[in-house]
Parts: C-alpha cells; structure tokens; sequence
C-alpha cells in the first residue's frame, strides 16, 4: 500500500485498520482502530494532520485533505461514501457523508447528521447532530436522523475490512 512519509512525519495507522493496497496515505494522518481505507482514496495530510477515529470507513476515490489553517477529523464510527471530498472540517462520531458529497473549510458535521449525495456543504456550514444536509449549497433539516442510523453500515464496514484483510489476493 502507497503509505508515505513526508519530510519527518509518517502516517499513524493502529495495526488493526485496513488500507487497501490501491489506496494513498501520505504525512501527517492518524487512521484508528478497526477503520478501512478503500481502493484509490487519498488521504492527504501535508499541510496539517488529518485525524480518522475508529470503525470509520474511508470509501473509493474519497479525497481528504486539510490546509495550513485547517485540520480535517473525522470521529468514530463515521462513513465517508465514494468519491466524497473533506477539506478542513469536522465530521463528528456516527456521521455519514453520502457519494460524492463536498465538505468544505471549518464545517461542522454533527453527531449522526447525514450528507446527502453530492451535497456541498459550504465554509463554516453546521450540520446540527441528527441532521440532514441536502443539496448545493446544503440545506439542512434539523431532527430528521433516528439515533443510531449510520451503526449498521459501519459494522458492515468492519466486517469487511476483515474479510479484505484475511482474503484479498492480487491475480494478475
């Protein structure tokens, strides 16, 4: 898998996290226990640290970075659907943040709020906790998530980072 240091700082990865080979890591990224990086996801940590909890799944082509004012930290038990974009903000525990979503510079992703697909959450926007964000630019509606929703989806994830981690095999 293409993990790399930049200058003096190299990616953390806690042993139990699974990077798919055809995923990148570079510099100053934190990857928790139990958590999955998967197939062509960037995760970009050279201006600042990028911070990913445990049981969060990091899904294909999703890009994260950060700036040199702005960390990204994504809490426990998140998914970041494919092709999504995290730049500079916070994704708090048990969010999710759909395929081909945008979440721009300081935002704020509460607790169990969704990211619609290809929503575009703008600079400084809050996601209040069990929350909705849909559309360009984001529109919220607040109270609409039932605690808990995103669970069965991470577990799925975990399960599967297992099942890549003990069975994936290059054939040709």
């Amino acid at each position: 898998m293409p993990v790399y240091a930049l200058g003096g700082v190299e990616p953390r990865i806690d042993p139990t996290a699974y990077v798919h080979p055809e995923a990148v890591v570079i510099g100053n990224v934190e990857i928790g226990p139990e958590s999955s990086v998967w197939p062509h996801a960037v995760i970009r940590g050279d201006d600042n640290l990028i911070s990913i909890g445990a049981r969060t799944s990091v899904q294909d082509n999703a890009v994260l970075h950060c700036t040199d004012e702005f960390q990204t930290i994504v809490g426990d038990d998140v998914t970041l659907g494919h092709l999504c974009h995290l730049e500079g903000c916070t994704v708090d525990d048990q969010g999710l943040v759909g395929a081909g979503a945008v979440v721009l510079h300081e935002a704020v992703v509460g607790r169990g709020a969704i990211v619609g697909a290809n929503a575009v959450v703008r600079n400084g926007q809050v996601v209040p906790p069990l929350s909705m964000a849909l559309g360009v630019p984001a529109v919220i509606r607040e109270g609409v998530v039932t605690e808990g929703t995103n669970l069965v989806n991470v577990q799925a994830y975990v399960e599967r980072a297992r099942q890549f981690r003990e069975g994936l095999r290059r054939v040709g």
